[in-house]
């Protein structure tokens, strides 16, 4: 390698450090957890699961429901990724579709897939994107030790003048 170009570990880091921002701007774990609340909810009706010499087999007459459920709960994962603007009803709509697999498809693959939708629901309807990160802080403190000495009243525009503690009434 020369000394110009940037070694493994100076990619690794920039790529990292890329991924942690693209991470930091939207909710990620909730499009994570609902994806993966999509998986078993999709996957466990189709499954035949061993145990020993024993086949249980989970075929139910809901099936088609049970995948069509898990599919919208996955696409809906990759929305609050790469779509973050509609997070809120992304959010409500995986909490909905987790409401509606208990009944569908084997108590929402065993619970599993339920509670992981849930609560991938509510992280993204809780998500809210960050100001503009340390700018907005570093000017909010400026702006405060400029109001230091000033008077700490509150003044907007439900503030009304007073006459001895009597509002006018215009």
């Amino acid at each position: 390698m020369s000394a110009e170009s940037p070694g493994l570990s100076q990619r690794f880091r920039h790529g990292r450090l890329r991924f942690r921002a693209w991470r930091g701007a939207r909710p990620f774990w909730a499009g994570l957890l609902t994806m993966l609340g999509g998986v078993p909810i999709a996957w466990l009706p189709y499954a035949n699961l061993k145990l020993g010499n024993l086949t249980l087999a989970m075929a139910t007459t809901a099936g088609a429901g049970s995948l069509i459920i898990g599919v919208l709960l996955i696409t809906l994962g990759l929305t609050m990724w790469f779509h973050h603007l509609v997070r809120v009803f992304a959010g409500v709509a995986a909490i909905l579709l987790a409401l509606i697999s208990i009944p569908v498809s084997n108590l929402g693959g065993f619970l599993i897939g339920f509670l992981l939708s849930m609560t991938g629901g509510a992280l993204s309807i809780s998500w809210v994107p960050a100001k503009n990160g340390p700018e907005a802080a570093a000017g909010k403190s400026e702006a405060s030790e400029e109001r230091a000495g000033e008077d700490t009243a509150v003044q907007d525009d439900t503030t009304l003048e007073t006459n001895g503690g009597r509002h006018r009434a215009g």
